[in-house]
Formats: C-alpha cells, structure tokens, sequence
C-alpha cells in the first residue's frame, strides 16, 4: 500500500471569502469553489493541497483556526513583503531549532504559517542554512 498524502487541510473562519481572496493575493492560490449560496465555504488550492475556508457559527462545532500549516516559497522576502502590504505583521524569524522552516506568518485571522524556502523534504537547521548559502557564494 502506498503512503497516505495529505490533500486537503479545513479552516473554521468568520469570514470565507476575505480569508480565501488573501491566499488568492499572497500566496497565489486558485479559488476554486465557493459554495453556491454564498454563505458557505470557499475553498482554495495550490494545484496540490485543498484548504476548505468553512464559516464560524453558531449551530457548527468546534472553534476557528488550527495550529499552524506550512508553505514551501521560493522568497520568504517577498512573501513578506505581501503580508505587509495586506495589513498584516512582516514574517518574523522561527527559532534556530525549528530544522522546517525559517519564518513564521499569519493571515487575517491570525493562522499562524511557516514560511521554508529549502522545503520539509529535509531538515535543515539555520545554522546549516547560513553554511549552504556561504560555500555557494564561495563557489
């Protein structure tokens, strides 16, 4: 049997469509189903993972949010630069033990995401990351 891959991550939100329209504009993620009254949920995709953006009521179960997901860039500067230019707080440095990623955001109801250029196939710790980069400006 293959290994299970995670497709799809749900996000409990007061308000669907601003929470999916910021992924649209700072991560470039497609809208690609909102539910047809328009008072359900928006759903998102970068052509790999699914995040279903659900509303927050009173009737549902749970509560809003999750702890933290993770995206693989190429500039965590730019990234940066977007979640500035939403509103929001700049990416701020994770910790030098955190070996995924190196920078650590939110979104406008304050999910907290990590930010890796190097990606989570492997760990890398800052110390390692600052090393990589020395010896290929040395190269």
């Amino acid at each position: 049997m293959s290994r299970p891959t995670i497709r799809h991550l749900a996000i409990k939100t007061a308000n669907p469509e601003k929470l999916g329209q910021f992924y649209a504009d700072v991560f470039d993620m497609d809208i690609i189903l909102r539910s047809e009254d328009g008072a359900g949920g928006v759903f998102v995709s970068d052509g790999y993972l699914t995040m279903a953006l659900l509303p927050l009521t009173l009737e549902g179960s749970g509560s809003a949010g999750l702890d933290h997901f993770g995206f693989a860039i190429d500039d965590a500067d730019a990234v940066s630069e977007k979640l500035v230019a939403a509103g929001l707080p700049a990416a701020a440095m994770r910790p030098s033990n955190r070996p995924y990623a190196e920078k650590r955001g939110m979104d406008p109801d304050a999910n907290l995401f990590d930010l890796s250029e190097h990606g989570y196939e492997t760990a890398e710790y800052r110390a390692d990351r600052e090393a990589n980069k020395k010896s290929k400006v040395e190269a």
